[in-house]
């Protein structure tokens, strides 16, 4: 479920240049288009899908390069 989530908000906001369903888990979105002015609309929308708040530690482009460090991180703040 969170997996698909992430996903779908990827889809919404990030504006890669693939289909984010189709996404190997570690790509690097950043290699597929992801800007750092995308990756603040995804984390938004990241916290607004979760009902979490990404703390500063958290705020740095590697926390939003790949699936799976989106959900590491989501992990790490109680998401399950």
């Amino acid at each position: 479920m969170t997996e698909q989530a992430i996903r779908k908000v990827l889809d919404e906001h990030a504006k890669l240049s693939v289909d984010a369903t189709d996404l190997d888990i570690a790509a690097d979105l950043y290699e597929l288009g992801l800007t750092s002015h995308a990756s603040v609309n995804v984390m938004l929308a990241l916290e607004d899908t979760f009902d979490v708040e990404f703390p500063d530690e958290l705020l740095r482009k590697s926390t939003f390069a790949s699936v799976d460090s989106i959900r590491s991180a989501l992990t790490e703040l109680g998401v399950g």
